[in-house]
């Protein structure tokens, strides 16, 4: 996508040396445009932790982009040993001081972010594939071949959710023959992933065919992802848009100035209840109140084929000062300001879940199914019951 009409993808390797891995840190945005190096796992494990980057397809590929670097260290680290003339190991002595490092490395990003499934599902995905090489070389190569792949095929599979909900927003502006208005909760756009999206994919679609839009932008308290992020993305791709506090959602539905709400997801049961950002149950329910149509959109990596009901999903807690501090840009300079009572305590659930029975239908990369078991496991047929228990 463009920022200042120079297309990005969120994550990518550095021109000039590819044992550089580049983001965008999202911390700063909208006022300050940053592109911050990762050089190693300790730098990977901090960025996701701490929200440099978010979303979870790019906390997926930015993990997978993590243990390429992790071959890269555990690699120099021997190399280091041989030159200190530390005693000579065998090969096969090498390849597990290796591989341990690889593990431990793995363990370290699984354990940053607990509710976004693509995470630890693109770990495994590379722990799988080093493991099978057997030299250390071979290894290394498959790390960053596996992580280009990974952030490929995210890609990809966005822009193919853009393809299929562009389809539910043609046919309402075909049948309203006036403004679509969509509503938007949380960070669910390019950022969030590595190119188009996932509830922003169809919005980029049917803005680029022409469709007459106006996108409804929850701030998305605490960290705001809405009011910084999905602002900032829809401003530089030029597409109509308004800042709302969180809570105003309701009150526009029951006016009739919300045609469709499509948000993204951080983990979905393969019975189609979803976690995404805290508020996204709210306006859900203030959707299925107004028989507004109410998506969810997501790429199969965020599918949990292991769990059946959304209440055993991890939630994650986070800091408290999230909720207290607001942070902000004043005289040049970003700041913090104390909202709270200093003394008085805060909880900080980053997330929250929706029943399958008020989500409208799923965007995949497959096609829109019904946010049930049998419709999910319709569209991926190689999954089966068996599999997943």
């Amino acid at each position: 996508m463009k920022v200042k009409g120079k297309n990005y993808t969120s994550i990518w390797l550095k021109e000039e040396d590819e044992k550089i891995v580049q983001i965008i840190d999202q911390r700063s945005l909208p006022h300050e445009f940053i592109i911050e190096d990762l050089k190693n796992v300790n730098d990977t494990a901090k960025a996701i932790k701490e929200m440099h980057v978010r979303g979870a397809p790019l906390i997926g590929t930015t993990a997978a982009f993590g243990m390429y670097l992790a071959a890269l260290e555990a690699e120099k680290k021997l190399e280091e040993k041989k030159e200190n003339n530390e005693a000579k190991k065998e090969k096969t002595d090498e390849l597990d001081e290796f591989n341990l490092f690889i593990q431990k490395a793995a363990e370290k990003l699984i354990e940053t972010r607990p509710t976004a499934i693509d995470l630890e599902w693109a770990v495994k995905k590379q722990l799988e594939k080093i493991n099978r090489k057997n030299s250390i070389e071979d290894k290394k190569i498959t790390a960053l071949k596996n992580a280009k792949n990974i952030a490929n095929t995210s890609a990809e599979q966005c822009k193919k959710i853009g393809e299929f909900g562009f389809k539910i927003i043609k046919e309402i502006s075909e049948k309203k023959r006036d403004t679509v208005n969509i509503l938007t909760h949380c960070n669910a756009g390019w950022l969030a992933c590595v190119d188009y999206g996932t509830a922003t994919a169809p919005i980029y679609k049917a803005f680029e065919e022409g469709i007459d839009l106006h996108v409804w932008v929850d701030e998305t308290r605490p960290r705001n992802q809405g009011a910084r992020l999905t602002a900032w993305e829809l401003l530089q791709q030029g597409i109509k848009h308004s800042v709302i506090v969180d809570n105003a959602g309701g009150h526009l539905m029951q006016k009739g100035m919300v045609d469709l709400c499509i948000v993204g997801t951080d983990r979905t049961t393969f019975t189609g209840d979803v976690a995404n950002k805290i508020g996204t149950y709210l306006k859900a329910l203030a959707a299925k109140d107004n028989n507004i149509p109410f998506y969810v959109a997501l790429p199969s990596s965020t599918i949990d084929w292991e769990l059946r009901e959304g209440k055993e999903i991890p939630i994650e807690e986070r800091d408290e000062n999230e909720v207290k501090w607001i942070q902000g840009f004043h005289s040049g300079q970003m700041k913090k300001v104390l909202l709270t009572p200093e003394q008085s305590p805060a909880r900080n659930y980053a997330f929250d879940v929706t029943p399958r029975r008020l989500i409208t239908g799923l965007i995949t990369e497959r096609g829109i199914c019904q946010a049930n078991e049998k419709s999910i496991l319709d569209l991926f047929p190689e999954k089966t019951i068996g599999e997943i228990e």
